[in-house]
């Protein structure tokens, strides 16, 4: 029933939990507030929220109705509600909620102002807006592995390297905020490092089909696929045997106070 789910959990709900929790801490969520979550995919940073945060309210929209309903499923306390809708327009009053916030979904929005103007739009004044992006191009190593190696192998793959994606650069996330009005823009890096049991354990998500990268992987010709799989065998254990992997993944967040209207 949750097959898409849990190929996403296995790919990136792995790092989404503790890049969430840094999200909660940076956008300063407070006892008792409403919070909406969007694109909140499985509900890694809807959890975040109510893990971290006694009494809040958290919303999550998400247009995937499988993802709103295996979130949904994961919920083991009240206060936590999740809703299938478009982050372009969504369908909630002006001047809802304290906190908006967007997990690793931003850059994934066809009209991403549009997206940022309907947070703000659903933000009390002077409550906050936060997101936080991969830095696809240098901090987030297991796609820049990836990456370096599918491009090694096959040259044409560069136009679907990440490293393109857009809000993924210092400094982006902060010009966009500071365009849609916000005040008091804040940027900076969260980090987390992440383990992998073995080769595989980095390897196989990506045949889940999740993602750019896996989307690339699964499209592959199997001797493509194996050799992409052998380089990046060498390129993490390189001479020594199969063992534990661990691999950082940086993230720009940005924040602002939404002003007086």
């Amino acid at each position: 029933m949750f097959a898409e789910s849990d190929a996403y959990e296995r790919f990136m709900g792995r790092w989404s939990r503790p890049l969430a929790a840094l999200l909660v801490d940076f956008a300063t969520v407070e006892a008792g507030q409403a919070v909406l979550d969007v694109g909140s995919g499985t509900g890694a940073l809807a959890l975040a929220v109510v893990g971290a945060v006694p009494n809040a309210r958290v919303t999550g929209v998400d247009p995937s109705d499988t993802f709103v309903r295996d979130a949904a499923s994961r919920v083991v306390t009240g206060g936590v509600t999740f809703q299938v809708g478009d982050a372009q327009a969504l369908q909630l009053r002006d001047a809802t909620f304290d906190r908006t916030l967007a997990l690793l979904v931003l850059n994934f929005i066809p009209d991403r102002a549009k997206a940022l103007r309907e947070m703000t739009r659903v933000t009390r004044a002077g409550g906050a807006v936060a997101a936080a992006v991969w830095d696809y191009g240098q901090g987030m190593e297991m796609l820049r592995v990836f990456w370096d190696e599918a491009v090694a192998l096959d040259p044409a793959a560069t136009a679907r390297d990440e490293r393109h994606m857009p809000l993924s650069r210092q400094g982006e996330l902060a010009a966009l905020w500071r365009a849609e009005g916000l005040r008091e823009v804040h940027e900076q890096s969260l980090t987390v490092q992440m383990p992998f049991a073995s080769f595989d354990d980095y390897w196989e998500p990506f045949l889940g089909g999740q993602g750019p990268a896996g989307a690339y992987t699964a499209a592959l010709p199997e001797a493509a696929r194996r050799a992409l799989e052998a380089r990046l065998r060498n390129r993490l254990l390189g001479a020594r045997g199969d063992g534990p992997i661990t691999l950082r993944g940086r993230a720009w967040a940005v924040k602002g106070t939404v002003p007086d209207r």
